[in-house]
């Protein structure tokens, strides 16, 4: 589902990162673990494509995402990529289900309310359709994200120290989460984090250096 292979990426020409080549099938689920610094932020962007790389490939589904076309990328991503960010992005002059209907709204998709509160219902946010963002709890918030990286059905989940900033129970309720609603939706579920909490929840791992 997911292969990356030679894959490096420099921010100055003297200083290449280089990642280990790495698979994943769809419905996997996977840590990526490393220390700040190692590069996880730039691995995510790559995954994702919003970083190009200067070697190397990631294919996702069997497409390279260096052969896309910028608007070509885009669309590929909004239709089979959620990205849960480490902070959270939204325009906060709409409602929860409006920033969600956007969402879908880019991935070319039509404007599906219903599917909407079911995924908030899952998060245990149903409540907070249409409330503005600019309301809502940090907790509210990443519930939220989570949200929207998973309204269209994707077929790949990254998430960007999703638990990094949270307390041992709030920890384990998001990857909690993050774990059941990429089962129910057989994505792809790849965790980027320094978080060592997270080791006994996966038992695929991936260790950067």
């Amino acid at each position: 589902m997911i292969e990356v292979k030679d894959l490096t990426y420099h921010y100055r020409i003297d200083q290449p990162i280089q990642f280990p080549d790495f698979s994943y099938q769809q419905g996997q689920q996977a840590l990526i673990l490393g220390e700040s610094g190692c590069g996880k932020t730039t691995l995510l962007h790559l995954l994702s494509g919003l970083l190009k790389p200067k070697k190397g490939f990631v294919s996702i589904d069997g497409k390279k995402l260096n052969g896309l076309s910028g608007a070509q990328l885009d669309k590929f991503r909004g239709a089979n990529i959620g990205i849960v960010f480490q902070t959270p992005h939204f325009i906060e002059a709409l409602s929860v289900k409006e920033n969600l209907q956007f969402a879908q709204t880019l991935a070319g998709n039509k404007k599906d309310t219903e599917a909407i509160k079911s995924i908030l219902s899952d998060l245990g946010i149903g409540h907070k359709l249409n409330d503005s963002v600019k309301s809502l709890s940090q907790g509210e918030k990443q519930r939220v994200t989570i949200a929207r990286a998973l309204v269209n059905q994707p077929k790949l989940i990254l998430a960007d120290e999703p638990t990094s900033a949270l307390d041992d129970k709030n920890c384990r309720a998001v990857v909690k989460l993050l774990k059941e609603q990429a089962k129910k939706n057989n994505a792809t579920l790849l965790i980027v984090t320094h978080d060592n909490r997270l080791n006994d929840e996966f038992e695929q791992k991936l260790k950067l250096s």
